[in-house]
């Protein structure tokens, strides 16, 4: 690549990121302001102590099961250029697991039937195949590509 169009291309790259970050910083501002005016007494720390219980949720579970799954699948798999897919539909199905968790995990009958009137379970195992569907599907797509590249068919992963 010349050193112009990377130049180009980083510059791009850096404006574009700077503008996401603005924009994250906006929301979350919002998000703030709506927490601290539209809110009863006593909510601000119920919201803080539910972060707090994502961030652990999140540290504690999904992070070293994804990590765990991600070892086990890529020794299987070997290395290559599929591996960075893998990862992204690992962390991704991950994600839609924790969001969907309160309405996977919710306890006892429904009192209110049209509060989740959807198949809850059905639906999360959907997201999730086709997740992890379109992420072997790239994998396989990336592994294929670079075969072609170096001009032979993709060998099978090492046993």
């Amino acid at each position: 690549m010349p050193a112009d169009r990377w130049r180009k291309d980083r510059t791009a790259a850096r404006v574009l990121r700077l503008l996401l970050g603005a924009a994250g910083l906006v929301l979350m501002g919002t998000g703030l302001r709506l927490l601290a005016v539209e809110t009863t007494p006593g909510d601000p720390q119920r919201v803080a102590v539910w972060l707090g219980g994502v961030v652990l949720v999140h540290d504690l579970l999904l992070v070293p099961l994804v990590l765990a799954a991600g070892l086990v699948l890529g020794g299987l798999l070997g290395g290559g250029p599929g591996r960075g897919v893998l990862r992204a539909g690992l962390v991704t199905a991950g994600s839609v697991t924790l969001v969907a968790a309160p309405a996977l995990l919710r306890p006892g009958a429904v009192n209110n039937p049209t509060a989740l009137p959807l198949d809850y379970p059905r639906n999360w195992a959907l997201v999730t195949g086709a997740v992890l569907l379109a992420a072997v599907a790239a994998g396989v797509w990336r592994r294929l590509r670079a075969a072609a590249r170096r001009g032979r068919p993709a060998a099978p992963p090492p046993p």
